[in-house]
């Protein structure tokens, strides 16, 4: 067991396409830069027909325990805020977090 962990966010690009969800992704990268214990971030776009418009953004975590600590701190809410428009919420959780248990 690793102790990595990864967290998903499940985001919707709005009606006039992706381009502003793109935009806040690098916004928030840059942002994030440096953060302790963020090994990197990844933007996803579904292929699965009929869900052109849903994406996640998926990030790698050294351990839980550098999430939470990012997570509860105050710079969060600020460094995050660009993509909380594109959440989606309408399909109940707008995230996830994962343990990495085994991995090849």
């Amino acid at each position: 067991m690793s102790g990595e962990v990864r967290v998903v966010l499940y985001c919707r690009a709005p009606e006039e396409g992706p381009g502003p969800l793109e935009a806040a992704f690098h916004r928030i990268n840059e942002e994030l830069a440096g953060v302790p214990g963020l090994l990197r971030s990844e933007l996803l776009r579904s292929r699965l027909d009929g869900e052109d418009g849903s994406f996640a953004v998926l990030s790698y975590w050294k351990d839980a325990d550098s999430f939470r600590d990012w997570e509860q701190g105050p710079a969060h809410r600020a460094q995050t805020s660009p993509l909380r428009p594109y959440q989606d919420r309408g399909s109940g959780r707008h995230y996830g977090i994962y343990e990495v248990l085994a991995a090849q």
